[in-house]
């Protein structure tokens, strides 16, 4: 059976991942981009569907692990009771095939080592077939398009489809193991040289991270988010992934089982602030280039999501032969829900591309207003119908109260745009509507016996994304009907102190009942604790999130207080996003949801 979620420790080199357990396996890798088809998927089923275990040959052996400071190169510190040894994980950043590499280095006495490895290639369905190298110091696995390579310092047999290696490890001693990867109809890639590629990793992640300009409190936790977010980009097109995984649960157990390998433009501003921020200028502009592209086209046609270079079909299937993570099933490729319509998203593209402008990110305001324009002009003919809403609801659509918010803050940062950087466009029209939105959203959606707005038009049920509300400048924290929102999600929502996305029982969504508490929900509301005044209460909110992220910095999309487990696909962007954010509002005023919001055309008086 798989580790649990919070086990595993994210290594990369920003076109691709892999999860590496405290056990010393590998238990998920896609190559050569994030969203290929997994060569080890362990993770979702078992050994046989490929991994790849380097660990002391003892059970009894002990493990401690770290990331070497500033980076994502994994340092496992083994002990047994005859030795010692560390194992270092990395990915080195390309400059042409894609290579894994892994170090065992002797620090005291001997320790024997094992390790076991199963190519598993198309989600571990495929496999390959095995040779030896020609020149005898390793191994290719090769099936369909690809070619897998594996250069060892030691000698491997192959057993039951697997290939296999013991040897012992002496005070002093230095193994390296070099795992590449090459399309099947290219000669084999070159042999990686591990020490100078080692070198040439920890450089990179040492000159990133000393970017990094966020100097208050929690400097360390919000520097691993911004790496954390960093090794979840595509460098080529500068896209940023949600998650490294696909279909890791909600739920033990349960079916909300995604796939999260793409680009949501819900994460928009969120990630254009938040790397601005942080002094990443080069990945904000990168994020709203790929932004642009990815929108580009007719604006009936616009996604929720895309793929790594804007790719629009992301086709949803089940894949049958995987059992799921821990019985967790179905195991999901693609995402159905790339073709759901979800008004907020035009509220996340005006809002980042009007704070890209005000941040001079990319120089001539004019970019990108010609398409902004389309946008509005479509978004005028959808922004009252129902729709699916931010958390993609699988049954019937509905009039969610955020996606009209959402509509809203698209006028308003086109007004914006248009008053405060000249630019042409109907204004006078645009202001109109932006005011009935408003009014609507405020007559419509606010429940007077409950005293707080509710998840859509006509319900009673309760939505943490309302607590954005006054983060996106709809309406100020000091209104009495966003101070009654937030006491009423804090009594409805919270369970054991952390914030259900919606009461999946309550409010049907068109699957079976039953979720985590969703991690940067609860982040929300610390922001909103702190646009309140309430500090004590945000600051004791905030360290009690810190405390659940594993012991390498990371967090998955949800968490379970009552099993103390992570849940959902992992590491995630979105919870990643949601801790630097909620840190720089508690450390610095004013903090990025203050600043968001007076940049916005706040309704007090309506």
């Amino acid at each position: 059976m798989s580790l649990n979620i919070e086990d595993y420790a994210l290594i990369g080199d920003c076109e691709s991942a892999a999860l590496v357990g405290k056990n010393g396996s590998i238990d998920w890798l896609c190559w050569p981009r994030f969203d290929s088809a997994a060569c080890f998927a362990a993770l979702l089923g078992g050994p046989e569907h490929g991994c790849w275990l380097l660990a002391p040959a003892d059970p009894r052996a002990r493990s401690r692990r770290r990331y070497e400071d500033g980076s994502v190169v994994l340092q496992t510190h083994w002990e047994t009771a005859h030795g010692r040894v560390l194992v270092t994980d990395f990915m080195p950043v390309r400059d042409s095939s894609p290579h894994l590499i892994r170090t065992v280095r002797g620090l005291a006495g001997d320790v024997p080592m094992t390790m076991d490895l199963a190519f598993r290639f198309d989600y571990g369905s495929v496999v390959p077939w095995v040779t030896r190298l020609d020149h005898g110091d390793g191994i290719r696995a090769v099936a369909g398009p690809d070619m897998v390579v594996l250069r060892s310092p030691v000698a491997l047999r192959g057993e039951d489809s697997r290939t296999r290696a013991e040897f012992t490890v002496h005070a002093g001693d230095q193994f390296s193991f070099a795992l590449s990867y090459v399309p099947s109809h290219q000669e084999e890639p070159r042999a990686a040289d591990a020490a100078q590629a080692l070198s040439d990793t920890r450089q990179f992640w040492r000159d990133w991270s000393a970017r990094c300009t966020h100097t208050g409190d929690w400097h360390e936790a919000v520097l691993r988010s911004h790496i954390t977010l960093k090794a979840l980009t595509y460098a080529p097109t500068g896209g940023i992934v949600a998650a490294a995984t696909t279909s890791l649960p909600e739920r033990h157990g349960g079916t909300r089982n995604w796939d999260y390998r793409y680009c949501w433009l819900r994460d928009a501003t969120f990630t254009l602030l938040s790397l601005m921020d942080s002094g990443y200028r080069e990945e904000a502009f990168a994020w709203r280039q790929w932004l642009l592209r990815a929108v580009a086209g007719n604006p009936a046609k616009a996604q929720i999501m895309y793929g790594l270079a804007g790719e629009r079909r992301l086709t949803e299937w089940e894949v049958p032969w995987l059992p799921g993570y821990q019985g967790a099933r179905p195991v999901r490729v693609g995402n159905a829900a790339h073709s759901q319509l979800q008004v907020d998203v035009f509220g996340e593209v005006l809002d980042a591309l009007y704070q890209a402008r005000c941040a001079h990110l990319g120089g001539d305001p004019q970019v990108g207003w010609d398409l902004e324009q389309a946008l509005v002009r479509h978004l005028t003919t959808v922004w009252d119908q129902p729709d699916e809403g931010i958390w993609e609801i699988r049954g019937e659509r509905r009039h969610f109260t955020f996606s009209k918010v959402m509509a809203w803050v698209a006028l308003d940062r086109a007004v914006r745009s248009a008053q405060q950087f000249g630019l042409p466009g109907p204004v006078s029209e645009w202001t109109s509507l932006r005011d009935r939105i408003h009014r609507d959203v405020c007559e419509k959606a606010f429940d007077v016996r409950l005293g707080s707005f509710t998840q859509s038009y006509g319900s009673s049920h309760l939505d943490a994304s309302l607590l954005l509300l006054p983060a996106v400048g709809f309406l100020p924290a000091s209104d009495p009907r966003i101070q009654g929102t937030v006491s009423a999600i804090e009594h409805r929502l919270l369970r054991d102190g952390l914030v259900l996305r919606y009461d999946s029982a309550e409010a049907s969504d068109g699957l079976p009942p039953g979720e985590g508490a969703f991690l940067a929900c609860s982040f929300w509301l610390v922001d909103n604790l702190v646009l309140q005044g309430r500090q004590a209460q945000a600051r004791e909110l905030f360290e009690h999130l810190l405390s659940l992220r594993n012991d390498v910095g990371l967090l998955a999309e949800e968490y379970d207080p009552i099993a103390k487990r992570q849940l959902g696909n992992f590491p995630q962007a979105f919870s990643h996003l949601a801790l630097a954010d909620s840190a720089r509002n508690l450390g610095q005023a004013p903090g990025p949801a203050e600043r968001r919001q007076k940049g916005a055309g706040l309704e007090r008086s309506r």
